[in-house]
């Protein structure tokens, strides 16, 4: 039983999303995305004095020679630490806490994430082995889509997710969970993401999904998608196209020897569908766009969108399916979804005048 003195309260209450501390008397909690001062001080020694708590079952430290640390309490939540002198004063800390548990996209359904029309053709393209990015905004939902979407993946798949902090929670029967491990007092010992991109491949992957790439292991998740392996990736961006733009950016961080070319062709090439993720302003965390990428774009990246949310309903966009090669074993599905839902949005619209 792990008890969090004062902060334990704000860890019960479902409805927090999230607790951060800038100081003792500056603790903040958010609801449905808006943030509060909490009702409550805690010294700066209880501070520590939870922290220490919280990492002792992560098994992970913080001190001077590593100021930064991210882990994973025992309810899910993710916790990560700053501590000075990288902090003016005082130790910061940020506990998100797991919302809504997500493990197949009828659960996205129930929350409002998304339609039963939208979730039928993304089941359809997991089934199919399409290669996703999941986009979006801090507090967007990136980890639950991702997770809800591992729910739809064919019966006997073999699963390897790697992450900074175990964080994904696929019901999946055959899966392996990694994650990186940071490195010791000796100044030894580190696991990269890349690293674990790399050991993934000798373990027999039939799916491999990262649960957030941040640097350089873009390169090694492409290089893993071009041998063949279906795999899926969420990264922070404010919209499907830029989330290309970021990962072919990030490629480039793997070393001096990485061209601006090959890695937009490496991206081209390996991402199949963005699927863009934001929070509205009341809370509700949800798909807007789902966006498929332009094979045909030579000098630039661009994604076009399948289907998006106007703000009221979902509507079908214009693709040329022509240019987007790796859709064609869906490509009747696609047009035949996407009719429907035009025509039934027109009947809607109709019945509204």
């Amino acid at each position: 039983m792990f008890h969090y003195g004062k902060l334990q309260p704000f860890l019960d209450d479902e409805s927090i999303e999230e607790i951060w501390i800038n100081s003792p008397n500056r603790i903040f909690l958010a609801r449905k995305g808006v943030s509060q001062l909490a009702p409550v001080i805690i010294s700066a020694q209880e501070i520590r004095d939870i922290t220490e708590r919280m990492l002792a079952w992560s098994g992970r430290r913080v001190d001077l020679s590593q100021p930064f640390v991210d882990a994973r309490l025992p309810n899910g939540a993710r916790l990560h630490v700053v501590i000075p002198d990288i902090t003016a004063e005082y130790w910061a800390l940020n506990i998100r806490k797991k919302v809504l548990p997500a493990f197949s996209l009828q659960d996205l359904i129930t929350a409002g994430s998304v339609s039963d029309a939208v979730a039928e053709v993304l089941e359809h393209l997991v089934s199919e082995n399409i290669n996703f990015l999941v986009s979006g905004a801090t507090h967007a939902g990136k980890t639950t889509v991702l997770n809800s979407l591992l729910g739809s993946l064919p019966t006997g798949s073999r699963l390897i997710t790697l992450e900074e902090v175990f964080e994904l929670t696929p019901r999946v029967a055959d899966h392996v969970a990694l994650q990186i491990r940071q490195v010791n007092l000796e100044g030894t010992g580190e696991v990269s993401l890349r690293t674990l991109v790399r050991e993934s491949l000798r373990m027999r992957p039939s799916h491999l999904v990262i649960g957030e790439v941040r640097g350089a292991e873009a390169l090694d998740l492409l290089l893993a998608l071009n041998s063949g392996i279906p795999g899926m990736a969420s990264i922070h961006a404010n919209s499907a196209n830029d989330a290309l733009r970021k990962i072919s950016t990030l490629a480039l961080l793997a070393g001096p020897n990485i061209v601006r070319e090959f890695a937009l062709e490496a991206v081209r090439e390996n991402i199949d569908v963005v699927i863009h993720c934001k929070q509205s302003h009341d809370g509700v965390r949800r798909i807007v766009d789902i966006a498929v990428v332009r094979k045909s774009s030579i000098n630039h990246l661009t994604a076009e969108s399948l289907l998006f949310w106007d703000g009221r309903r979902y509507l079908p966009g214009e693709i040329d399916f022509d240019s987007v090669a790796k859709l064609q074993n869906v490509r009747e599905f696609l047009l035949r979804k996407t009719s429907s839902l035009r025509m039934d949005n027109d009947r809607k619209h109709l019945s509204e005048l």
